[in-house]
């Protein structure tokens, strides 16, 4: 049983570190915002995985998983704010012109927690992998609700040390993000990078 809970932790750890939607969602805040920002929106991130885990274990993720409608809405509304934070970021960057290492524009607007919750607790390609991939991940010789738990919160926590670290890598970096060249070039890139992850969850089947 051991050792196919590491099998399972190296397998979460390769899908945690992978980039993808919530690594971009973490760099638009912490950049803009700085690393306390960059910690509540992990925050929120984490907390999204944790709600789809409990989902999986009672087994409305199934259910999502299974349902063509039910997938297509929530893929819709997912890819949709993912595209409303990118178009926010590229806005951003047009405003900021001033030369100057003050901000020009805004700060992103919006509770960090609650930004990093809605855009991953909106991705239901969360549901299909947890759904498809975690039962046959579950550690045999234990309870089979008790085992994907288990790898739910194994998964939380990768991702809260993963991105939580990424967060202060860039707060050891902030001078550098804060000249206004890196930084309008920071946001058009995440903000096109936002755009393009959500195009992919809208035309993405499960």
């Amino acid at each position: 049983m051991f050792v196919q809970f590491l099998a399972a932790a190296g397998v979460l750890a390769v899908l945690t570190v992978v980039p993808g939607p919530d690594m971009a969602v973490v760099t638009k805040r912490a950049v803009a915002c700085g690393w306390r920002d960059g910690l509540r929106t992990v925050g929120g991130i984490t907390a999204g995985l944790v709600t789809w885990g409990v989902l999986t274990v009672v087994g409305l993720a199934a259910t999502l998983a299974a349902s063509a409608t039910a997938y297509t809405v929530v893929k819709l509304a997912g890819a949709a704010y993912l595209a409303f934070l990118g178009v926010q970021a590229l806005l951003h960057s047009r405003r900021d012109r001033t030369g100057t290492s003050a901000p020009a524009g805004p700060a992103p607007r919006g509770n960090p927690w609650r930004t990093g919750f809605v855009s991953n607790v909106f991705n239901p390609k969360i549901a299909v992998f947890y759904t498809g991939l975690l039962p046959a991940l579950a550690p045999s010789g234990t309870a089979p609700h008790a085992g994907m738990a288990l790898l739910v919160l194994l998964h939380a926590a990768l991702t809260l040390v993963w991105l939580g670290s990424y967060v202060l890598l860039l707060a050891k970096a902030r001078a550098f993000f804060e000249r206004p060249a890196v930084r309008r070039v920071t946001d058009r890139v995440t903000g096109v990078v936002l755009i393009g992850f959500g195009i992919k969850v809208a035309t993405t089947q499960p």
